[in-house]
This record gives structure tokens, C-alpha cells and sequence, in this order.
């Protein structure tokens, strides 16, 4: 036994903990330092005699305060409310995008039809149509700039994806290096105190970037993702990459590589910012760029197919104000074959049948063979199969107002697939193609007049019965002719019928040949529908393919009680400057039902379509952001009670500090004792 060795051992004890406490006091604000602590045990005892002497204290270890459970609970909710935070980001700047006054379609949607309602009270003043014109590329435009910004963010989110990505990879390539290391220097089942928190930070790290699970084996970490893909195996780390999706070149998937390999992650991603943008894509911004061009589309459909059915202030029926829906551009861009596709497959053309019966959804074609093609809804909705070889009706297809036809670039093979999305490019597509106020068909096409009747009789204005394709092309310019030159029509009353309580009509046509014939019942109001056979410039009878008598309808009513004799005549409306009929009926597209009237659905306005949006977009937000307040609040308490254990506090360390020195104090002077009383024992001699 030694008193000096005693003293030493205690020197280097004391010594110890003050550079364990200075350690820990310099790590105080070092991102995932776990505080240390030294444990110190007894040397081992002397006999002498019949009792045992202490020899002192040794340093057995420097222990890492560290608890796994609370590290765990920390990395978890680390994901959650880096999902959170970055959904919260994406989903605030289009809720603003959309609900403001001035960047949102409401204005611009109302204004338009206020331009319409003064237009429509005052069918011949120019001024009044050219401000419609203006109203309407006031609204095309705002479609423009809100799918513009839609799409811009979308292209942000894809380069973010690269980004973190990238980043993703640097953490569990450090992951992978700390592993080696770790194992490298590992004594006993322990690894250096720096080592462990470095690579627990990192995991911390990743977490931000994308929710992972963390299993330690043997000292090491492996980390997995989604359904288990394995990111980091040992000091083996996988990549991942952001890559345009095979079937929809405009969105970035998640691929993790293994070698020479790659398989598609993105729907099994959560957690961390890279979740938080895939959701808020998948959830909030595809439905809305979808929603907002189907009502784009509607507003084109509607006003087109409107203005189709009327008269102009120059006599000639209406054009369209808007863009064709399916002009020879626009049907190539709402489908994408899949980069898997054979050789030449080519793509789909996709025409717009109806728009009243568009959907949201974004669809899925799978070829079986060259001709043969099953289609699959995006909320999982199987829309049929079908084979193109077959005669009609089989193709083409018409499933949600939407028509496929191959676009002929080359022959479809078995497992050829394409993604069509009907609606995507709706908002950005819109657009004013007529320059012409007095273009705008705001007269009915028929008008019904009367000269010298004795009865009470009244006619209502008459209208076309089955309204005409304003996308007809030459079929549509043909119908045109042969309503025009098939006027003027004339009904004519006989005597009423004392015994039936009717009274019977004929109609003749501009030839005076007897086209038809009917009853009414006089004092009531009496429903009439008028078949009339079309006829050429020459006056002509118009015949169809199978050389058969081309005819149209008109709706008119009879109310009161025609005298015998009477007549009335329906003529085209060349000169029906002030008729505001199909402004009108225009007018009532604001309000009346023509968006999503599918599957028994009764559909709602226009205005009603967008503001649906808006609220859909705004519930999200309104969401996201208690989520986002609430995984904060969970992410601050982990952080709390992970500190609580293993963060440095300086109060204590302070406190720490001043004892080891005492500690350093004392045991310098049990070594200056031991020197006294060898000097004391050697100044005897």
C-alpha cells in the first residue's frame, strides 16, 4: 500500500471527471451530444493482518447517458413534423393562390357574367359585347396564371425531390461509414461516445428527409423505409434517386437502387419533408390542377356549345368566344405512354365528348393486345374493356364524357399502358379565340311571327330541339345550311272540334308542301314539337349517307285559342339584332347545373365547381395546419424528455465541475502528507 499511489489515483480520478465535465460543458449546444458521466470503482484492497486497506480508485468507464426509447420516440416524431411542416408550406401558397380576390377565378368568373347580364340586356350595343370579350380574356387569363403557378410548384416539388434525394443519400452513406467505425473501434460491446451520437444525429437528419426504422444489429444500424427497403445494411448504403415516373413525365417518382437495379418507392414514402411533398402532390395539388381544368373546360364547353345555337348580329349562327376544346393540339396532351412502352406504340388522342360529365380522376389504359384495352380509374374504378376491332358501338369509347382513339403513330403491343388525364391541361389551355363582338350569337335562331289572326292564340319562341356540335365541323356547317334555307315554316289552324274539344293544325314547309299535321287542345298551353326536312342553298331536298331525308326538329308551345284560319310562321332570325333568347340562356349557365353530371350525379354551377375547390383546398390547409401545430407540440416534448436524460445542463456541470476540483484539491494533498512523512521518516535517521 502506498499513500502516494492512493493520492495519485485519486489526481487522475479527479483529473477525469474534470475533463469529462469540461467535455460535456463544450458540448453543450453540439446538435445530438449525449452527456457523459465517469464511473469510478475501488482499487483493489490489502490484507494486513486481519483487515483490508483501500488502494485507491480507477476509472472504469466513461459512460454515454443515453436512452434508446427516448431517442427512438425523438427520431419518430422528427418525421411526422417534418411531413407535417413541409405539407403546411406547399398547401398555404395555393389556399391564398386560389381564395384571394384578386388571384382566384371568383372575381373573374363573376365578372364575366356581369359583362354577360349587361350584353344580354342590350343585345345590340357593341360597346356592351366588346366589354364581354374583355371579361372573357380577363377569366382565361386568370385560369392561365393560377395553372401556371399550379405547375411551377409542381416543378418545385420535383426539383426538391432531387434535392433531398441527394441529401438522403450523403446521410446514409455517413450512416453506412459510422457503422464501420464503430465496429472498428468497439471494445467490449461499447463504441467511442462521439461515434454514436454522430451517427444517431444523422439518423435525426434523415428522419427530417424521410421517415425511416432504425435496427441495430450487433452495434450496427440498418435502416429501412416504407415496407422495409433497405437504405443502409451494415456499411452498405443504398442510393435513392427522383426520377420522372414511367407513366407521367411531369411528376418525379422515388426509386431506391441497389446495384444495377431500381424499384419504384413512392407510394410506401412517409415521414420527412420528402413525405410531406409526395403526399401534398398526391392529396392537394394533381386534384387541384385537375379540378381547376375541368372547370376550366366547363366554362369552354358551355359557352361554346351555347353560342353555338344562336345568331349573331350579322344573321349567321355563333362561333365559338373560346378555344377548341379538341383542337388537333389538344387531344395529344392529355395522354402519356409509359416510358416501358414497346417501340412506336405512339400515343392516344383524347377527345372531349361532354363536358358536363367530366370527372377529376385521371385514368389508366392497359392494351391486352394491338387492339383490345381495359381502362382503370385512378380512384380504382374499373370503366370497362373493349376491343377496337369490334364494330359500334364497342369504339370508341365514351366513359366520363371522354372518348380514346389511337393517334395511328404505330401499332399497340400487350402491356402497353398510358396515362390519360383529361383535365390537367384545361386551365392552361383556355383561351379567347374570337376577336369579332358582332360574332357573338346572341339571338335565338327561329322566331315565330303572326299577321292577322282573329283567336287569342299565342306561340312561344321556338328553339331547336337537339342543340348543335359546335365542334361538328363540316356535318355542323351542313345542318346550318339546311335549317336556314328550310325556313320559313308555317303552321295553320283549322276549326276546333265541338266534339273532341280539339283543334287540328298542318304545317307547311318554305315550299308550301304539307310537312305534318296535329291537334291541340285550345285554352291550354300545348307542347308542340315540329319535324322539318332540311334543304340545300338551291332549296333542295338534303339527303344523308343512305340517301334518306336529313330533317331537324323545333320546341315551340301553343297557348289560348287560334281561330280558324289563323297561322303562325316561323322563319329564320336573320334580323334579330336586339333578340337576347341565347344570351339568356347563356346567362343561366352561371347558375344552372353542368359540372360532374355522371353516374346519377345532378351536378352543380360553374361558380358552385370552383368554389367547391376552394373549399376542398381550404379544409386541407385548415387541417395541415393543426397538424402541423400538433406534431410540434409532440416533436418539442420528445426533444424535452430526450433532453431531460441526455442533455447537458449547465447548472449541474457547474456544480460538477467545483467538486472535482475540491476532489483534485484533496487528493493533491494526501500526496503532499505521503511527502512529509517520508521526509519527516529520513531527517530521523
Amino acid at each position: 500500500m502506498s499513500l502516494i499511489n492512493i493520492g495519485m489515483s485519486g489526481l487522475n480520478a479527479s483529473q477525469s471527471g474534470l475533463a469529462t465535465v469540461g467535455n460535456n460543458i463544450a458540448n453543450a449546444n453540439t446538435a445530438g451530444y449525449s452527456r457523459q458521466s465517469n464511473v469510478q470503482v475501488s482499487s483493489a484492497s490489502n490484507q494486513f493482518g486481519n483487515v483490508f486497506i483501500g488502494s485507491g480508485t480507477t476509472l472504469a468507464d466513461v459512460r454515454r447517458i443515453y436512452n434508446s426509447f427516448l431517442d427512438s420516440q425523438l427520431q419518430t416524431t422528427t418525421a411526422l413534423s417534418s411531413d407535417a411542416k413541409a405539407y403546411l408550406d406547399q398547401i398555404g401558397s395555393v389556399d391564398k393562390l386560389l381564395s384571394d380576390k384578386t388571384t382566384g377565378i371568383t372575381s373573374a368568373l363573376s365578372g364575366f357574367f356581369s359583362a354577360l347580364q349587361t350584353s344580354a340586356a342590350t343585345p345590340d350595343n357593341v360597346p356592351a359585347r366588346q366589354l364581354l370579350l374583355t371579361s372573357a380574356e380577363t377569366l382565361s387569363n386568370r385560369f392561365n396564371s393560377i395553372a401556371s403557378q399550379l405547375n411551377q410548384q409542381n416543378e418545385g416539388i420535383n426539383s426538391q425531390l432531387g434535392t433531398l434525394t441527394s441529401q438522403v443519400n450523403q446521410l446514409t452513406s455517413s450512416i453506412a461509414a459510422l457503422n464501420l467505425q464503430i465496429s472498428q473501434s468497439s471494445t467490449g460491446g461499447s463504441g467511442p461516445a462521439n461515434l454514436l451520437d454522430a451517427r444517431n444525429e444523422a439518423v435525426r437528419s434523415l428522419n427530417e428527409l424521410v421517415g425511416v426504422k432504425v435496427h441495430e444489429r450487433d452495434g450496427s444500424y440498418d435502416i429501412s423505409l416504407g415496407t422495409g427497403q433497405s437504405l443502409v445494411l451494415g456499411s452498405i448504403a443504398n442510393t435513392l434517386s427522383a426520377t420522372p415516373s414511367t407513366n407521367d413525365k411531369n411528376q418525379y417518382n422515388i426509386s431506391i437502387n441497389y446495384g444495377q437495379t431500381s424499384a419504384d418507392i413512392t407510394s410506401v414514402v412517409t415521414g420527412g419533408k420528402i413525405g410531406g411533398l409526395v403526399r401534398y402532390r398526391d392529396e392537394v395539388l394533381a386534384p387541384a390542377m385537375n379540378d381547376l381544368g375541368r372547370t376550366a373546360m366547363v366554362v369552354t364547353g358551355a359557352i361554346n356549345t351555347q353560342l353555338g345555337q344562336g345568331l349573331d348580329a350579322n344573321g349567321e349562327f355563333g362561333t365559338s368566344l373560346f378555344n377548341n376544346l379538341n383542337s388537333a393540339t389538344a387531344i395529344t396532351q392529355r395522354s402519356q405512354g409509359a416510358t416501358t412502352n414497346s417501340a412506336g406504340s405512339g400515343n392516344l388522342n383524347v377527345s372531349i365528348k361532354d363536358t358536363s360529365a367530366l370527372s377529376v380522376f385521371d385514368y389508366k389504359v392497359t392494351f391486352s393486345s394491338p387492339t383490345a384495352y381495359s381502362v382503370t380509374r385512378s380512384d380504382g374504378k374499373a370503366m370497362g374493356s373493349f376491343d377496337s376491332a369490334l364494330p359500334a358501338p364497342n369504339p370508341p369509347l365514351v366513359f366520363d364524357g371522354v372518348s380514346l382513339a389511337p393517334d395511328g403513330a404505330g401499332p399497340m403491343q400487350a402491356g402497353d399502358s398510358f396515362t390519360v388525364s383529361p383535365t390537367r391541361s384545361g386551365a392552361s389551355n383556355i383561351g379567347v379565340q374570337l376577336t369579332d363582338a358582332n360574332k357573338l350569337a346572341f339571338a335565338g335562331p327561329l322566331v315565330a311571327t303572326s299577321t292577322g289572326n282573329d283567336g287569342t292564340g299565342i306561340m312561344d319562341a321556338p328553339s331547336l330541339t337537339l342543340p348543335l356540335d359546335i365542334y361538328g365541323g363540316a356535318d355542323l356547317a351542313q345542318q346550318r345550311i339546311g335549317i336556314e334555307h328550310a325556313m320559313p315554316v308555317k303552321i295553320a289552324f283549322g276549326k276546333p272540334d265541338p266534339l273532341t274539344g280539339t283543334q287540328s293544325y298542318k304545317v307547311f314547309d318554305s315550299k308550301g308542301a304539307d310537312i305534318g299535321s296535329g291537334s291541340i287542345i285550345p285554352g291550354q298551353k300545348n307542347a308542340l314539337t315540329i319535324n322539318v326536312p332540311m334543304r340545300d342553298a338551291t332549296g333542295a331536298p338534303m339527303l344523308d349517307a343512305a340517301s334518306q331525308p336529313r330533317t331537324f326538329a323545333f320546341n315551340t308551345a301553343i297557348s289560348g285559342a287560334p281561330a280558324d284560319g289563323d297561322g303562325f310562321t316561323v322563319k329564320f332570325n336573320a334580323e334579330g339584332k336586339s333578340d337576347n333568347r341565347n344570351a339568356n340562356a347563356m346567362l343561366e349557365l352561371q347558375n344552372k347545373p353542368t359540372v360532374g353530371i355522371s353516374n346519377g350525379n345532378s351536378g352543380f354551377s360553374i361558380t358552385s365547381s370552383y368554389s367547391r375547390l376552394v373549399e376542398q383546398v381550404g379544409a386541407n390547409a385548415s387541417k395541415a395546419g393543426v397538424d402541423n401545430a400538433a406534431n410540434n407540440a409532440i416533436l418539442t416534448s420528445a426533444k424535452a424528455a430526450r433532453n431531460s436524460v441526455s442533455g447537458v445542463n449547465l447548472e449541474d456541470e457547474a456544480s460538477d465541475l467545483l467538486k472535482f476540483q475540491q476532489y483534485y484539491t484533496a487528493s493533491s494533498q494526501i500526496i503532499k502528507a505521503a511527502q512529509e512523512t517520508f521526509s519527516t521518516l529520513i531527517n530521523s535517521l
